[in-house]
């Protein structure tokens, strides 16, 4: 592998967070400032990868496949030169971040984004604005995966969502050491 952006060797950056909180719409951000800095690296869609139905039993969320396909995709994308490999996921238990790292085959930097409830809960009324149901398991899940990620602690650094996409990015790879 090509040496990393002053690391010596390439790095993962799993942005997680609740529901709502903007983790996909930060990957790519973090993505288009890693392209403007002339850094080789790929953002990997992670809900596209688990996107398969029926899910397995005890499996709701397809990680396993989720763990396979990224695992996968993270082999092509450095074979193919990337120095950093960007992902947006829920984590909820520490543990799990030895598999994700372990998948992305690089060592992890996991950012946590927070953001301030109401701003979610706006959010998740446009984005379900036709789902009264969907807007209420969204809300509920926001309020549980925050309680969830608060105890677990699975996060190397945290970042606050206020400003654009970008300026989240830029302040996801200066926490990063990026």
């Amino acid at each position: 592998m090509s040496a990393g952006p002053g690391h010596g060797t390439g790095r993962a950056l799993l942005i997680t967070g609740a529901v709502g909180v903007g983790k996909t719409t930060t990957a790519d951000a973090v993505g288009d400032e890693l392209e403007e800095r002339g850094i080789p690296g790929a953002v990997l869609d992670v809900d596209a990868l688990r996107r398969a139905w029926p899910a397995p039993p005890g499996d709701r969320f397809h990680a396993a496949l989720t763990l396979r396909a990224l695992t996968a995709l993270s082999a092509i994308h450095l074979e193919a030169g990337a120095q950093v490999l960007v992902a947006a996921e829920v984590i909820e238990e520490r543990s799990a971040r030895d598999a994700y790292e372990q998948a992305m085959g690089l060592p992890l930097t996991v950012v946590r984004i927070r953001t301030p409830r109401e701003l979610v809960r706006e959010r998740l009324r446009e984005r379900h604005a036709l789902d009264p149901e969907g807007l209420a398991w969204h809300r509920d899940r926001f309020d549980e995966l925050t309680a969830i990620l608060d105890a677990a602690a699975v996060e190397d650094v945290s970042v606050e969502q206020v400003g654009s996409p970008r300026e989240t990015a830029r302040a996801v790879l200066a926490a990063a050491g990026l």
